[in-house]
């Protein structure tokens, strides 16, 4: 017996009781926000679990009636984060000024950004009710520029069976002048929480109303875990290619394979990654694109080898030169991408002049506990960056369309005759440059801290800044956030410089939260989330022994706000 769409509501209490649809195993599960209300004499119960408040039905239900139970749960869940979505006045000490935050709730991984009809679009994974990983919905914001962004309605919200714990990571493509959006659609079933992916995608002829398309890939693979996420597709000039994060079922990440004629139906053509050996438990977000004629394949690897002692999280980032190869995708040269505390899930666009820009989640999986909760939001995105295939390795700088947020150009002169130089900047949105000589011997140490903080870190014993420490005794350049307000995650990372450099070249961008450094033009760059006190808008140069040298002057800019929502 099958049923219509409307007396299955009915039964079920009505369209505003309706919270979740799943399928498992052939049988159709109802999550509904009141048990009571369900009318049992008119529906064919097989099973009633009250502790998730779902029904499994007896009886079948074809695909246009889940996908009218779709389009009424999506309805619910936009009536219900509108208020969260709309709350873009709620602000706090921490609250970025220029960079993409969460109007409330958790952001975190930038999604489908694209250049298309005349704007960037861009989309970001969010849970509006609460600072924690639940089902998560894309927020869709568009600018002409990668830097002034506004809300467009939202993208796509936890709907449908396929998607209902939480619309995943993916890209977006322009296919027969219509925007799709490919993604992982993730739900979970029974208190065992048992997972089930699938690879979805959604589609646009406006680039603002998205027709949800179902799944195009409904099961993983041969030999891979139900870890299996995050699609980026391109186009090959002969057919599309979509890769996807992996895990083997022997706890190894590796990158799937599919190809399509249509975008629509996939073949599996394997996995990819074996020149890397055990390089992590889970690969996630994969970007593939060419710079130079370079095809490059970024990649976030779970568990894989720490690069330096003082990385003690599981989560990493990197990229690898890639060949394609008629049968597959091959991968060498590993490097890492991003020095930082908080950089993860990266995304890359095209632009209109065909230069690459990326954007990034300026946070790690598992950290929440950030001062920024109290005020009901978390997380944040990097300032756009575009990218360059220099040396054999990419390199990084910031969007030249931010500079239409500095102020008047500032010089600040260092007085190199004293070994402490403090000056208050007066805000903690800025940019800054300058040439940092690497001593022969001792160290040297640029230092962001507020009114009360010792500008020396080393004597420090108060929450009060950031120091970045160039040390010519170990040759290294470190980012220590030790004394800034208390945050989850490391507190220190480390680049090791070449013997043959005599000076760093330094672009600093802060925010009031966070600070993105970008040393010697890019080829390095460190990202993170820096949580300090409201006056915290002091910079100092400190030096362990007079003979150090010193930077001699630092060209600065205030920055302005940009409209982020």
């Amino acid at each position: 017996m099958e049923i219509t769409p409307a007396s299955l509501v009915d039964a079920c209490g009505g369209a505003d009781n309706l919270r979740r649809v799943l399928r498992h195993q052939g049988k159709i599960i109802i999550e509904l926000i009141e048990l009571e209300r369900v009318n049992q004499e008119t529906l064919s119960i097989s099973t009633i679990d009250h502790s998730l408040r779902q029904i499994t039905l007896a009886h079948p239900v074809n695909q246009s009636t889940l996908t009218a139970l779709g389009r009424l749960i999506d309805h619910n869940l936009r009536e219900q984060a509108a208020p969260c979505y709309a709350s873009t006045s709620k602000t706090d000490f921490h609250r970025p000024t220029w960079h993409i935050s969460p109007p409330q709730g958790l952001l975190n991984d930038p999604n489908g950004f694209i250049y298309f009809q005349g704007h960037y679009h861009l989309f970001y994974q969010w849970y509006p009710f609460a600072c924690e990983h639940k089902d998560k919905f894309w927020v869709h914001l568009i600018s002409p520029d990668g830097v002034q962004w506004h809300s467009a309605p939202l993208g796509l919200t936890p709907s449908d069976w396929y998607d209902s714990h939480g619309v995943f990571s993916g890209h977006a493509m322009v296919i027969n002048d219509a925007l799709w959006l490919y993604y992982t659609g993730n739900t979970r079933i029974g208190p065992e929480r048992l997972r089930q992916t699938t690879q979805c995608v959604a589609r646009s002829t406006d680039g603002i109303h998205f027709e949800k398309l179902g799944p195009v890939i409904d099961a993983p693979p041969a030999g891979v875990t139900e870890h299996i996420r995050d699609p980026k597709v391109i186009y090959d000039g002969e057919h599309y290619r979509m890769l996807l994060g992996a895990q083997r079922e022997d706890k190894i990440g590796r990158l799937a394979q599919y190809s399509s004629i249509d975008g629509l139906h996939w073949r599996y053509d394997g996995l990819s990654g074996d020149s890397f050996g055990d390089h992590g438990y889970m690969w996630e977000c994969p970007d593939l694109f060419p710079l130079n004629d370079q095809w490059l394949c970024i990649l976030c690897p779970q568990g894989s080898t720490a690069p330096t002692p003082d990385h003690h999280v599981p989560h990493h980032n990197g990229y690898a030169k890639a060949t394609l190869e008629a049968d597959g995708i091959k991968l060498d040269d590993w490097q890492i991408l991003d020095h930082g505390f908080d950089f993860y899930a990266p995304q890359t666009a095209q632009t209109p002049d065909n230069k690459r820009m990326l954007i990034a989640w300026m946070g790690l999986p598992d950290e929440v506990d950030q001062p920024s909760q109290s005020a009901g939001w978390l997380h944040q995105l990097t300032c756009p960056r575009e990218l360059r295939w220099e040396n054999g390795q990419i390199y990084q700088r910031p969007a030249t369309a931010l500079q239409r947020l500095r102020g008047p150009q500032q010089l600040l002169v260092i007085r190199t005759e004293s070994d402490a130089t403090s000056v208050d900047l007066g805000t903690k949105q800025f940019e800054l440059s300058t040439s940092l000589p690497i001593p022969k011997s001792g160290q040297y140490t640029l230092y962001f801290h507020s009114r009360s903080g010792i500008a020396s870190h080393a004597t420090s014993t108060e929450p009060s800044g950031c120091a970045l420490i160039i040390d010519g005794n170990n040759r290294t350049l470190t980012l220590d956030r030790s004394t800034s307000l208390a945050t989850a995650g490391d507190t220190r990372r480390c680049i090791h410089l070449p013997e043959q450099l005599e000076e760093l070249p330094l672009q600093v961008l802060a925010d009031t939260s966070s600070l993105e450094f970008f040393i010697s033009n890019g080829q390095w760059t460190m990202t993170s989330r820096y949580f300090s006190a409201t006056d915290a808008t002091f910079l100092a140069v400190t030096r362990d022994h007079h003979d150090v040298p010193l930077p001699k002057e630092i060209d600065w800019y205030a920055l302005k706000k940009a409209s982020v929502g």
